[in-house]
């Protein structure tokens, strides 16, 4: 498999599992709001759960499956730093919606955000992998 397969299924560990986690988390156990006016069912909890986990599977992925020689400190500070923006990234389009008066890009996933919901995160999550990987 390419390296460039393998830095992708990277970058959707990071984002879809930040992505999941953060809504069971948040559902589960959160109680206080992230960012009400934006995204009112988003919570502090959800944020942290979904970081640690996204964050956690990504780079044990990573440091077994694409580079087995990296440091761990390092490649588990990238996807803290990862799952973090991806969030930020969410939220940022999510402010866009709301300016606009937008609740759904589509309607293919009820209730979802739309289809387009799930690339939110991995916009930025991509741009700043780019980045990274210039100066790894």
């Amino acid at each position: 498999i390419s390296k460039d397969i393998l830095y992708l299924v990277y970058i959707l560990l990071v984002t879809l599992l930040t992505d999941t986690f953060a809504y069971f988390t948040g559902y589960f156990i959160g109680k206080h709001k992230l960012c009400e006016k934006i995204s009112p069912k988003k919570t502090w909890e959800g944020a942290v759960g979904g970081t640690i986990v996204g964050a956690g599977i990504a780079a044990a992925f990573y440091m077994v499956v694409i580079n087995p020689s990296i440091n761990p400190f390092v490649i588990i500070g990238i996807s803290l730093l990862l799952s973090i923006l991806g969030q930020f990234g969410d939220l940022f389009f999510s402010s866009i919606k709301r300016h606009y008066g937008i609740k759904d890009y589509s309607q293919i996933f009820p209730g979802h955000g739309g289809i387009l919901d799930r690339f939110d995160s991995i916009i930025f999550v991509v741009l700043a992998f780019i980045i990274v990987l210039g100066i790894i």
